[in-house]
């Protein structure tokens, strides 16, 4: 029987203790670097808390990315139920992001006046990872690139996801390959434009809602799209209001109206056809 008066040893118990030329956990993640990557322009206590939320913001984004790519390849190939794991899961990446908020409000805006200078102009609304997922997404525009055009490798991948087909272009492209008749307008359009409502591609799928078990494969293609851009709206608004609490509609840093402009930003629909069709059922 164990002394409980003895401190546990994990050696005794097999564990690896000794590293010396051995790779060792924070070797494996890179943690010097991560650890080293937040510098503080400031001596304000809460310039740590602004820049971790926004790296580790940074670093869940990458993930979606990752998974929203995927998932767009395994539509294109009918791998259905790979693009339903990878769209949950992106899911669940935006969840840890609007959580990420809770952490960030409780920063006031007398501890943010205390660093806003140092951070010059620099502003989330220039975050290229974000706007690769709002390309991915479908919401395409080219006016938006114009904020990375001084780093040429970023700026010529933002414009090749531009022009290419977005998630949910692969989707209406599915429906059609499904059977379901689709308007010319709806499949040879400008990919690079942002995406219209259309008629057709409503009435394909309020026909895949009113028969399920018929269609269920793109049923939950639809319900997994509908999950992903629930959360995306709930991290949209979650970033209004943190702002608004913490500068109030006060011009944002990167020159934008702020809040102002992060409200627009709600009305912005990615998927319409999936949310109008309710009022039909």
């Amino acid at each position: 029987m164990a002394d409980p008066q003895c401190p546990f040893n994990p050696e005794q118990d097999g564990a690896q203790m000794s590293f010396d030329g051995r790779m060792s956990y924070g070797d494996y993640l890179g943690l010097n670097k991560v650890l080293d990557a937040q510098a503080p322009l400031s001596t304000a206590h809460d310039e740590l808390l602004f820049i971790i939320q926004h790296q580790t913001s940074e670093l869940w984004m990458k993930l979606a990315l990752h998974e929203m790519a995927a998932a767009k390849m395994a539509i294109t190939t009918g791998d259905l139920p790979q693009a339903f794991k990878m769209l949950a899961r992106t899911s669940r990446i935006f969840e840890q992001l609007n959580s990420a908020w809770d952490v960030l409000r409780t920063m006031t805006p007398s501890d943010y006046t205390t660093f806003r200078e140092a951070l010059g102009q620099s502003s989330g609304f220039q975050s290229y990872q974000y706007r690769a997922i709002e390309f991915l997404a479908g919401n395409k525009n080219a006016a938006m690139l114009r904020p990375h055009a001084h780093v040429p490798k970023v700026h010529d991948w933002l414009v090749k996801l531009q022009i290419e087909t977005s998630l949910y272009d692969e989707a209406i492209l599915l429906l059609s390959r499904s059977g379901f008749e689709l308007d010319e307008t709806a499949l040879n359009r400008d990919f690079a434009e942002p995406y219209q409502a259309n008629d057709s591609v409503r009435s394909a799928w309020i026909k895949v809602y009113k028969d399920p078990s018929q269609h269920w494969p793109l049923y939950e293609l639809a319900e997994k799209l509908v999950d992903f851009e629930d959360y995306f709206r709930r991290w949209r608004f979650n970033h209004v209001t943190t702002v608004e609490r913490v500068i109030g509609f006060r011009r944002g840093t990167g020159g934008t109206s702020g809040v102002t402009y992060l409200r627009r930003m709600l009305d912005v629909v990615l998927f319409p056809e999936l949310w109008d069709l309710r009022a039909d059922l």
